[in-house]
């Protein structure tokens, strides 16, 4: 069994307990449930890349990162540093987040653009995310067949949330949904962890019309954000880049105004 495949059947075993913990409709009770969404200004992604910053403590292939960091000041930095959106690791076990660190940072930032990053494979989990304040979710195509990637994203749909839809090559492409604005093509093969940018090149051409492309993990630095940008993504998402300095929200604006 390789790591996502540990990782799917551990979440599985996560929402049966949350579940209990937090019933369906006890959700609903949350101050953010139901909320209206915050939405990443497109118009900005045509004159500039738009970068969305990650917070993330660990990760399975590199261990700890920066295990301590605050997330709401990282969310100030990033912010104030003027990224379209930042996303925001609720998975414990193996990137060290946590649904606090969604509400914090929304309780701080009422106007941030918030990705819920996390292995989404029941509609549960959608409401979860609006609960805690999540205005985007991730979903990854090698972990759902066709109906599921139709019944999230509608679900998520009905919340007023956007998706961002994660593939890792030409075939899961497939199990697109016309109702997804946003394709993320992931550089790092989930399965055995190795990054290659070229991946997001030779995907490019393969996106459904009209769609916004994101390339996420292993964007280094300016050069290859401008290579990717003129190939024709909008969105980068960056996060060990950013969390592996001491500071993260100095980094990113570094980057950013090297762009």
């Amino acid at each position: 069994m390789n790591i996502l495949d540990t990782i799917v059947e551990q979440k599985r075993v996560e929402i049966l307990k949350r579940k209990r913990k937090y019933p369906l409709a006890s959700l609903g009770t949350f101050p953010f449930y139901g909320r209206p969404c915050n939405k990443i200004a497109l118009a900005d992604l045509e004159n500039r890349p738009g970068i969305i910053a990650e917070f993330k403590r660990k990760s399975p292939s590199r261990g700890f990162i920066n295990p301590d960091c605050d997330p709401v000041s990282v969310a100030s930095a990033y912010e104030e540093a003027g990224v379209a959106a930042m996303s925001i690791l609720t998975d414990r076990n193996f990137f060290g987040g946590s649904f606090q660190d969604l509400k914090q940072v929304r309780e701080a930032h009422p106007d941030l653009v918030l990705l819920r990053k996390d292995f989404m494979i029941d509609p549960y989990q959608l409401h979860e995310a609006s609960a805690y304040g999540a205005d985007m979710v991730l979903l990854i195509a090698s972990i759902l067949d066709r109906r599921e990637v139709e019944e999230l994203t509608l679900e998520a749909k009905s919340l007023g949330m956007n998706v961002l839809f994660e593939v890792h090559h030409k075939e899961e492409l497939e199990k697109y949904h016309p109702d997804i604005r946003f394709v993320g093509v992931n550089n790092r093969d989930l399965k055995r962890f190795k990054v290659d940018t070229a991946r997001s090149l030779e995907l490019i051409g393969e996106m459904p019309p009209g769609v916004i492309s994101v390339s996420e993990s292993g964007l280094t630095g300016p050069g290859v954000i401008r290579t990717l940008w003129v190939a024709g993504y909008r969105l980068f998402l960056m996060g060990e880049t950013f969390m592996k300095e001491k500071n993260p929200g100095t980094a990113c604006r570094r980057l950013m105004e090297s762009l």
